[in-house]
């Protein structure tokens, strides 16, 4: 027969209103009490019925994540440090990959509103088509837009300032002597894609119009690099869309005998821990993933304890990371 929290309170001497309380942590129970509840679940191994208690205090303690595709570096390292955040707060995370796809998005979320989460985090995997399944979600729990975010949605956003990051590389680029520049990124369905292809035409001045774009993917990097070698003369920078895409670039360079940074100067965004163990290791942008976590949880918080219910909007300046390959 399994321990009930009857069991737990006859044991300590207390009511089962005290015990319950203490064994959720709850305030108003004397540390006395609440030591003598502790010790008395721990003695009669009391595992208290996680669903039950759901019911009666109408939260799960979790918060539901859905991320475009965890095999990615960047989403995988930013789902940990919301999970590390969450983890702090006695919460649990529940995860799902949208794999790119609205429809398939959809279906997570609903999902994950099915399970009772008691917010959601979201990485919003199309800048148009993402939109109905956010204004769904906002409908029944705090939602926030994490790294993307949904044209037209008046929701809470944190991410960085993409554009401000390519800004920084074309400059540092043109101060290296660079003139004949070349982007090569993600066509524009997300936000991000979007707001680094427009950083670099505006920053790049009337060499901006030399672009290339396929997807974040290393495979595109390969391609475009292909691309540019075929050209009667190869540019002397790449600003590249993402590390991804650079560390497909580097590669098709170097297969080809160029030399990087000599011949062609090479940048990326994100800073995936790829990055750094790149050939030649990579000049890139940082975006600062735990203060994106952290950002985004205290949102939630408040929302969740009801003293905020504006939508705020957080952009974060990213962090320019010098090394050998720009």
């Amino acid at each position: 027969m399994s321990v009930t929290i009857h069991d737990v309170a006859a044991r300590a001497g207390v009511s089962v209103a005290t015990a319950s309380r203490a064994l959720s942590g709850q305030r108003g129970v004397r540390q006395e009490n609440r030591e003598k509840v502790l010790a008395a679940a721990r003695d009669l191994r009391y595992e208290p019925n996680v669903v039950a208690a759901a019911l009666r205090s109408r939260t799960t303690h979790t918060t539901g994540m859905v991320v475009p595709k965890i095999a990615n570096p960047f989403f995988a390292t930013l789902v940990e440090a919301v999970e590390k955040e969450l983890q702090g707060g006695q919460r649990s995370l529940l995860l799902a990959n949208s794999h790119y796809d609205p429809e398939t998005e959809q279906q997570q979320v609903r999902a994950l509103l099915d399970r009772r989460v008691d917010a959601m985090v979201l990485i919003p995997c199309h800048r148009e088509r993402s939109r109905e399944v956010m204004e769904a979600a906002a409908a029944r729990v705090p939602v926030i837009q994490l790294d993307l975010r949904v044209d037209g949605f008046d929701g809470s956003w944190v991410g960085v300032d993409n554009e401000a990051g390519i800004l920084r590389v074309v400059r540092h680029l043109v101060e290296r002597g660079c003139r004949r520049l070349v982007f090569v990124g993600s066509e524009p369905t997300d936000s991000a894609a979007q707001a680094r292809l427009d950083g670099y035409r505006r920053s790049a001045g009337e060499s901006g119009s030399d672009v290339l774009l396929g997807d974040f993917s290393k495979e595109w990097g390969q391609c475009a690099a292909q691309r540019l070698l075929a050209r009667a003369a190869l540019p002397d920078g790449i600003v590249c869309g993402n590390d991804t895409i650079a560390l497909g670039v580097l590669s098709a360079l170097a297969e080809a005998g160029v030399r990087v940074p000599e011949d062609v100067r090479v940048t990326g965004f994100d800073d995936i821990p790829y990055a750094e163990l790149a050939q030649p290791p990579l000049t890139t942008v940082r975006q600062p993933q735990d203060q994106i976590a952290a950002e985004a949880v205290r949102v939630l918080d408040a929302r969740l304890a009801g003293t905020e219910s504006a939508a705020r909007r957080i952009a974060i300046t990213p962090e320019f990371v010098e090394r050998a390959s720009g």
